[in-house]
């Protein structure tokens, strides 16, 4: 069984380490660090099951079961829009709260490493893999699951965006990432979504509807 791995800092701050403050006029106030580490976990729970789904829909084609492919794919695609969801509700606060309270959790002295990101867990390390892989079969599957695919892409697309309008909320238009603090966040999210897209799009069928496409 593969052990998942808590990458998430221990926040000072945190629920867990110091009682809520009793608010007048809100009785129950939430911890924009509760709220990002909370839809995080979301968004990596919701990764997993887009890895299990993508594996059975590729062993869904050796067996040339094209029904069970279809159910995989479309699967995978609700999956991948959940995921963009999550992300999008992680970052449901403003930006002062993130620069106060969320980016220090993620560097020292609460973490070892100094830049941290998401790219450092075994999901992302696994599902690049496994796109990777994919790429020959989205070039050679069956028309029969063009129209399922094309909604695949279209949910990566969804959650590319959701991704970058967090970052740019957070001032990532401007700035690095606490990983790569000399470029552009957003910029950077947009060289590897057109990396990415060359995995899961490699016919180019969805060319048209590429947030990253300019003719």
């Amino acid at each position: 069984m593969t052990q998942i791995i808590d990458l998430s800092p221990v926040h000072p701050n945190s629920i867990d380490s110091k009682p809520i403050d009793s608010n007048p006029i809100d009785p129950y106030p939430i911890d924009p660090y509760q709220i990002w580490k909370g839809f995080h976990w979301s968004f990596f729970i919701h990764v997993q099951g887009l890895i299990i789904c993508l594996r059975r829909f590729e062993a869904s084609l050796v067996s040339n079961d094209t029904s069970s492919a279809q159910i995989e794919l479309a699967t995978a695609t609700d999956l991948m829009r959940a995921s963009g969801a999550a992300m999008e509700l992680a970052g449901s606060f403003s930006r002062q709260e993130y620069e106060q309270q969320v980016r220090p959790s993620m560097a020292p002295p609460y973490l070892q490493s100094d830049n941290f990101s998401g790219l450092m867990s075994w999901e992302h390390a696994v599902m690049m893999q496994l796109w990777k892989r994919l790429r020959s079969v989205f070039q050679a599957m069956p028309s029969d699951l063009y129209p399922q695919h094309q909604q695949f892409v279209e949910a990566y697309f969804s959650l590319v965006n959701a991704h970058k309008a967090v970052c740019q909320k957070f001032g990532g238009d401007a700035a690095g990432s606490l990983r790569f603090e000399a470029g552009n966040a957003v910029g950077t999210l947009d060289q590897f979504a057109q990396i990415r897209l060359q995995y899961l799009d490699p016919s180019h069928r969805s060319v048209d509807r590429c947030p990253f496409h300019h003719g």
